[in-house]
Order: C-alpha cells, then sequence, then structure tokens
C-alpha cells in the first residue's frame, strides 16, 4: 500500500477548517488539524488556512508560534501551504482599513485593497498560470472559488539565477491580482481550493504529490 503524505492543518484558531481536512484527505493526504507545534514542524506539507482580517490572523499566528513554524520549515525546504489570508500574510505588509501591519515577510509587497467596485470579491473566476506550474497541472483553464476584499497586486520579489523563478497565477477583479505564487517550498493561493469542487481537489492533489 503507498503511503500517504501527512499534512498538518494548522489550527491557530483562524475559524472553520474541516472543510480544507476533508479536502486534502479527498486529494490522497492522511490530514489532521493539529495546534502541536511538533506535528506542525514534522508533517510532510503544512496547510494555513487564514480567514477574516490580515491583523488578525498575522497576531493569532504570532501567538501560537505559527510564524516561527513557518519559517523554520521553510529554512529546511519543508512544503508550506497558505490560503486566503494565509496567503496574503507571507508578505511583508498588508493596509487595512489605512492601518498598516507587518506580515511575516516570506516575499516583499503589500497587501492591499481590491480596485473594484463591488467588495468583497466572492464567486469563481478563471486564472492565468505560468507555464510548468504545478499546482495547475492540466486545470489551467478551471474556475476557483474566490471571496476577499484584499490581495496581492503586484510582485516585488527579485530572484536571481541559479535560484528559479517563482511560478506565478493571475486572475482579474477590478484589476489584476496574484491568485497564486508557486515559489520553491512556499506556495500559497487567494482563493479556497476546498471550495473549488473537483479543479480545487485536483489543485491540493497536486500538492500533495509534490510533498
Amino acid at each position: 500500500m503507498t503511503r500517504r503524505p501527512t499534512v498538518a492543518v494548522y489550527d491557530y484558531g483562524s475559524g472553520n477548517v474541516h472543510s480544507a481536512v476533508k479536502a486534502l484527505i479527498a486529494a490522497g493526504a492522511d490530514a489532521t488539524l493539529t495546534g502541536d507545534r511538533t506535528e506542525a514542524l514534522e508533517a510532510d506539507g503544512l496547510f494555513v488556512p487564514g480567514v477574516g482580517a490580515f491583523a488578525a490572523v498575522r497576531e493569532a499566528l504570532h501567538a501560537q508560534g505559527g510564524d516561527e513554524i513557518i519559517e523554520r520549515r521553510l529554512a529546511g525546504g519543508r512544503p508550506v501551504l497558505g490560503v486566503c489570508v494565509g496567503m496574503q500574510v507571507l508578505f511583508a505588509h498588508g493596509v487595512e482599513r489605512g492601518r498598516d501591519v507587518e506580515g511575516l515577510g516570506e516575499w516583499p509587497g503589500t497587501v492591499t485593497q481590491l480596485e473594484a467596485p463591488v467588495l468583497p470579491h466572492m464567486g469563481w473566476n478563471t486564472v492565468t498560470p505560468d507555464e510548468g506550474s504545478v499546482l495547475f497541472r492540466g486545470i489551467e483553464d478551471e474556475r476557483f472559488y474566490f471571496v476577499h476584499s484584499y490581495a496581492a497586486q503586484s510582485w516585488e520579489l527579485d530572484v536571481i539565477p541559479p535560484f528559479p523563478q517563482p511560478s506565478l497565477t493571475w486572475t482579474t477583479y477590478g484589476k489584476p491580482f496574484l491568485a497564486a505564487v508557486e515559489n520553491g517550498p512556499l506556495s500559497a493561493t487567494q482563493f479556497h481550493p476546498e471550495k473549488s469542487g473537483d479543479a480545487g481537489i485536483q489543485l491540493l492533489r497536486n500538492w500533495v504529490q509534490s510533498l
């Protein structure tokens, strides 16, 4: 019997994440919801959810030591997948309601409010992945479910060869913004794969199979 990769869905009080556990299990992972430091460090993959405000998610992660766990995993080349606000807090800053909040700083740049006539952005969007994307292999033309008012709307990380260039996936609501990033062991999606039907399960399967 083939061993199923272990995935820790990090529980730091970010809301209902049981759907993420179910989706990861459907995608072929041995997934568990945990706030345990050792489990989060030692799992094959770490899934970092995020619901609500940038500042609240950043504060809750810090209070539970999640920022250190993410940093230690990445330093060891161990995969991390951030979702929604769990993607946003990976950037250096987030500006919400005029307040500039420091993020985890794994990527430079600032998360800002979308420029669109109706917020939040809630619904299904197609995306435009880079060629060679692992996450979107076989699902390049599918739609994914978004619900958010903020996003990273530019990419500021300069990668110098021989390090590989990150794979960037864009979409548009009002103006273009980053729908996903794949940067070595660190990947993230602004949309919710666990709420994106079969396409979302396949994206998670692609990630799980890369662990």
